[in-house]
């Protein structure tokens, strides 16, 4: 016999988001349950993005979880690029009241899941087998497996946070969904090192040798990529050779103060963009990766999440205080609106910064005036500003 449960929203998908979610909907008494494929080591384990925008962080104190945060994250007031040997700083004041605060995901996810501790919430953990029953009714289940046990969940509304491979939105109907793809042709080899940061600002770096980011996590721990070819594994990549084609790609100032030492972590991440719509069917709804992935080249992949936790959290909250459906009724129409403007924010930094296998010499030239009109020009300096910290929820 299956066990049963009972909660208000399942939340399918014990990450970032769906702990955001959770912890916000505690805030205003609405009972959840998290379920999630891995352990919870793993979840902890994996190392993401660790640049947060003012509405991240806003959410985060919404939540009463940013004690941490703002103990040990440090602030940006602007952001650096350079083409070559040229560099130029967007300095965000100049253009609008944000900064951007550099906190990595996993401290956000020790924080959420401290918080969960705390007050009690229910997880179940390494589950297998998750399906998703009954969305077109008024009494919609989670079934799945723990360990060789049965268990359903019977809840009012479902929220599918559990990433690009999830079932949640495989649930959606085929005739129903319309999933929009670009792959490209290279990704990132990522390294973190305990050392300090080579500038104080997150550094873009475009080069005759390709791409290159640097940023960190700390005052001594940084984080480091390099564009690769997007059929290498980790495996190619020894520590010298990684630190000689940073060198080599980074304008010669920062060049000469990086400091390098033995990587603690590696992993390459591809690039890619992905959409889904309608972000909702039935009594389900998709926020984060779920929904739509971004290259990390603009920083918008665990944004563009708490975007949408934001308009879900509320239209919940609409939907239980007031007995008001309307924010569930536009949640899709109004958290796409925002996907779409940080993908092409995404997009365009992906193709201003990257060189690609195919490129012309036109195509490269236009990526010198493009480069040109922002480092001389305010308007394309707030444009990239106002987009870089954040756009409005």
């Amino acid at each position: 016999m299956a066990q049963a449960e009972q909660t208000q929203v399942a939340i399918i998908g014990g990450g970032p988001a769906g702990l955001l979610l959770g912890q916000l909907l505690h805030t205003a008494g609405i009972d959840c349950i998290v379920i999630e494929r891995q352990t919870r080591s793993h979840v902890l384990s994996r190392i993401r993005a660790g640049v947060l925008e003012n509405g991240f962080v806003s959410l985060m104190e919404q939540a009463g979880v940013a004690t941490r945060l703002h103990e040990q994250g440090i602030i940006h007031t602007g952001v650096s690029l350079s083409y070559g040997d040229r560099h130029t700083r967007i300095k965000f004041a100049d253009h609008i009241d944000k900064n951007v605060t550099v906190y990595g995901q996993t401290e956000v996810t020790q924080d959420l899941y401290d918080a969960r501790d705390q007050h009690g919430g229910t997880n179940f953990f390494s589950v297998e087998g998750v399906s998703i029953d009954n969305l077109d009714s008024s009494k919609p289940q989670v079934n799945f497996k723990q360990h060789d046990k049965n268990v359903v969940i019977n809840c009012d509304f479902v929220a599918g946070c559990d990433g690009f491979h999830g079932v949640s939105r495989k649930t959606i109907p085929d005739d129903v969904r319309q999933e929009f793809h670009q792959e490209y042709p290279f990704g990132w080899m990522g390294v973190l090192s305990e050392t300090a940061p080579v500038h104080d600002e997150v550094l873009y770096s475009n080069s005759e040798h390709g791409f290159a980011l640097c940023s960190m996590r700390s005052q001594n721990l940084s984080r480091y990529y390099v564009q690769c070819d997007a059929t290498d594994n980790v495996e190619d990549w020894s520590d010298d050779r990684f630190w000689e084609e940073l060198k080599r790609r980074l304008p010669q100032d920062f060049s000469n103060q990086l400091q390098t030492s033995a990587s603690i972590e590696k992993s390459i991440a591809p690039l890619r963009s992905f959409v889904c719509q309608p972000m909702q069917w039935g009594k389900l709804y998709l926020c984060g990766d779920a929904a739509h992935i971004a290259p990390p080249t603009g920083a918008k992949g665990l944004n563009t999440a708490a975007s949408d936790v934001h308009y879900l959290f509320n239209a919940l909250v609409s939907y239980y205080q007031d007995n008001n459906e309307q924010g569930l009724q536009q949640y899709s129409t109004t958290a796409l609106a925002r996907v779409w403007k940080t993908q092409r924010f995404s997009w365009w930094m992906t193709n201003l910064l990257h060189r690609f296998p195919d490129q012309s010499p036109y195509e490269r030239r236009m990526q010198h005036a493009e480069f040109d009109y922002l480092s001389s020009h305010p308007t394309a300096q707030a444009n990239l500003a106002i987009n870089y910290v954040g756009l409005a929820y």
